[in-house]
């Protein structure tokens, strides 16, 4: 049985077929499960989860105001990944746009830095995921 998280943002999507290829071949996440006759999927990748669910104006969903593109707006999922690089092969063979392109950056966290190599993406409805490999810790500017 699948170990949920204690937190799995849920995408209202516009076109799950569109949002399946952009986070399932693309990205690399697998379907844990779906209810494609209720327009809904939920997504795994190493324990990253995700839940899509496609826009439904005579079911009861829960939409606290217009869906307006880019969906997601003040928000970017970061998402851990084994490497960035075949990810952003897929993206490049399929001609699909980066949002920002792939560095290598480091963030103070306390007494230590964390380094990442990451890259954005907007998905088809314009929610920005943030793809990151980690590249460890090292002594913080402060550290004598």
């Amino acid at each position: 049985m699948m170990q949920r998280n204690k937190l799995v943002p849920e995408l209202t999507v516009t076109d799950l077929s569109k949002s399946l290829e952009f986070w399932v071949s693309f990205l690399g996440f697998e379907v844990a499960y779906q209810r494609l006759e209720e327009g809904f999927a939920y997504l795994d990748l190493d324990g990253a989860q995700v839940m899509l669910e496609q826009v439904d104006p005579l079911a009861n969903q829960w939409q606290t105001g217009a869906l307006e593109r880019p969906f997601g707006r003040g928000m970017n999922l970061q998402v851990d990944v084994a490497a960035v690089l075949p990810l952003l092969q897929r993206l490049d063979e399929a001609a699909y746009p980066l949002f920002k392109t792939c560095k290598d950056v480091w963030y103070r966290a306390g007494e230590v830095e964390v380094g990442q190599r990451e890259f954005l993406v907007q998905d088809p409805d314009g929610y920005l995921v943030r793809l990151v490999e980690r590249l460890g810790e090292r002594a913080g500017p402060d550290a004598v």
